[in-house]
């Protein structure tokens, strides 16, 4: 049964997608706008789930909300593929990092976007967060300086979760050529066949 992705531009939906390509498993995009002045999803996604937030996805009747929800669900529908490592190590790498790129990662990436579209003072205080997010990348840089992959010599899902905060970090958070190993990480996955896929199929995406 086909998976209807409802997905948001510019947004952590491009993971579904993308692990979607990756997986094989058969989806349909319906595509939203942010609203030009707010960058806020529509109205009309409160339609499809209360939150109003994408991504969220329908399959086989049920509303599945969450990017780290619908990526386990997704991964266990495909019976464990780019999922957890059989080696215990790499496991706990797995699920430490499927959970850490929206749990720990993505909060300080968001407030300095916040801060940032504060006139004045927002500009200020957002310059005290980044020294919290450089501890980020620094710890990310040291953790792919060892390995390929985040949990370890594979791709996983872990990985699709972890690539839209480096992203959005690459584009306004001080990500660059200084942290090498994590360039190069992105570089890699930008390079896939299936998230080339994945931005044909979600339309325009500011930071692949």
């Amino acid at each position: 049964m086909t998976i209807i992705v409802h997905h948001l531009e510019n947004s952590r939906s491009q993971r579904v997608l993308w692990l979607l390509e990756e997986l094989g498993l058969p989806y349909e995009v319906r595509r939203y706008e942010r609203d030009k002045a707010t960058m806020l999803a529509p109205p009309e996604l409160r339609a499809i789930h209360p939150l109003g937030k994408s991504p969220v996805i329908e399959s086989e009747g049920r509303i599945v909300a969450e990017t780290g929800a619908i990526v386990e669900y997704l991964v266990e529908k495909a019976d464990g593929r780019l999922g957890a490592p059989a080696h215990r190590d790499s496991a706990l790498r797995y699920r430490h990092f499927l959970h850490y790129a929206e749990g720990s990662l993505m909060p300080p990436l968001l407030v300095k976007l916040v801060l940032t579209r504060v006139p004045l003072m927002g500009k200020i205080a957002a310059k005290r967060i980044q020294p919290m997010i450089d501890v980020h990348l620094d710890w990310v840089e040291s953790e792919l300086a060892g390995r390929p992959w985040f949990a370890g010599d594979a791709f996983t899902a872990a990985d699709v979760m972890m690539s839209f905060p480096l992203e959005a970090a690459r584009n306004r958070a001080g990500l660059d050529g200084s942290r090498p190993a994590t360039i190069a990480w992105l570089e890699t996955i930008h390079a896939r066949p299936a998230y080339r896929a994945a931005l044909a199929a979600g339309g325009p995406y500011a930071y692949a």
